[in-house]
């Protein structure tokens, strides 16, 4: 009868063995996929620098805004939608862009200063920099000048805000 509880514990002591190394090797095959995971989504991570942001309110009473845009990611980015104060403006109507200079201006027309408007989300290339224009934003007007309004950047992975205060201006607005 010992003999046979012997035999038992031995098989017992084995299969215990086991389980750990398996578990041990299954542990580390998961840590190491993690890392790696890790590893390769933050090599090409996008990224997207807000600044100079501006609102104008023209003597007329007519409305600007303006963000210079910097894709500072590893990969290129679709920008699907901008906002001021939580009201997307339109591409193809009141959304114009251009390739960045420095810090934006009011336009005093839209052809001028060769901005490009366009139906679709706008493309923006890794390292690429552009300011973005919306024309007559419906959520600001004269009342708003000295406030602080939001201006919001959407892309298909994140959102990026900036605040700026309204400004009176002195040139016509388009």
């Amino acid at each position: 009868m010992r003999k046979i509880l012997r035999n038992r514990l031995a098989l017992s002591t084995v299969i215990t063995t086991l389980i750990i190394l398996v578990v041990s090797v299954l542990l580390a095959g998961v840590v190491t996929y993690f890392a790696i995971n890790v590893v390769s989504t933050r090599v090409q991570q996008e990224s997207l620098t807000l600044s100079f942001t501006h609102v104008w309110v023209g003597p007329t009473g007519t409305t600007q805004a303006a963000v210079l845009i910097k894709n500072t990611g590893g990969r290129d980015v679709v920008i699907n939608a901008i906002q001021v104060r939580g009201i997307a403006g339109t591409f193809g109507t009141n959304v114009f862009y251009k390739v960045a200079s420095t810090n934006p201006t009011p336009l005093a027309s839209t052809s001028g200063l060769n901005a490009t408007t366009t139906a679709t989300p706008i493309t923006l290339a890794s390292g690429s920099t552009i300011q973005v224009y919306i024309t007559d934003p419906t959520s600001v007007s004269i009342q708003d000048v000295g406030t602080t309004v939001g201006i919001t950047v959407f892309t298909a992975q994140a959102m990026y805000y900036q605040e700026t205060n309204v400004q009176a201006s002195t040139v016509t607005l388009p």
